[in-house]
C-alpha cells in the first residue's frame, strides 16, 4: 500500500494570492497571516504573487486567470463578506464560493478558500489571524499532494 503523507514544504512553490478590498481591515489582516505562514513553511517571498480585486465576486474570475496561466502551482483567495440587513450576503457568500470551488475542479490547481462569511465584524477579527494562517497551509499542502500524484 502506498500512502502519500502530509507535506507542508513549500520550498520551490509558485503561490498565487487573490485578496478583496471589500472590508479591507479583515483582508488585510487574513493576508498578513497567511504571508507569514507562507515563508515560515519556505515558499520564498519571491514566489508569492498577490492581486487584489474589489470584492469577493470579482475573485473566482482571476482566481480563473492564475491558474490558467500555469504559473503557480496553488492559489488562495482571502476576502470577508459580513452579513448587512439584505439577502445580498446571501447571494455574494454562495456565489463566490461557488465560483471558487469551479476554478479548482475546471483548472487542477488547488485553492485554498480563506473568504470568511460571518455574522459581524468581531466574527471575522475573531477568525483572520487563524484563517489565512490555514489557507497558507492548505496551499502549500495541496500543491505538493497533487505534484506527488
Amino acid at each position: 500500500m502506498r500512502e502519500i503523507e502530509k507535506n507542508l514544504d513549500g520550498k520551490g512553490l509558485q503561490i498565487g494570492v487573490v485578496l478583496s478590498r471589500f472590508n479591507s481591515d479583515i483582508g488585510d489582516g487574513l493576508l498578513s497571516a497567511c504571508n507569514a505562514e507562507l515563508l515560515k513553511l519556505g515558499v520564498a517571498s519571491a514566489d508569492i504573487t498577490v492581486v487584489t480585486v474589489p470584492g469577493a465576486l470579482e475573485t473566482p474570475l482571476v482566481l480563473q486567470h492564475m491558474a490558467m496561466s500555469d504559473k503557480f502551482d496553488a492559489l488562495v483567495a482571502l476576502g470577508a463578506i459580513i452579513r448587512g440587513e439584505t439577502y445580498h450576503f446571501e447571494v455574494v457568500a454562495n456565489e463566490s464560493a461557488r465560483g471558487i470551488s469551479e476554478v479548482q475542479f475546471n483548472s487542477g490547481i488547488p485553492v485554498a478558500n480563506a473568504v470568511l462569511t460571518t455574522e459581524d465584524d468581531d466574527q471575522a477579527i475573531a477568525r483572520m489571524q487563524v484563517k489565512g494562517a490555514e489557507a497558507a497551509q492548505v496551499a502549500v499542502e495541496m500543491a505538493n499532494l497533487i505534484r506527488a500524484l
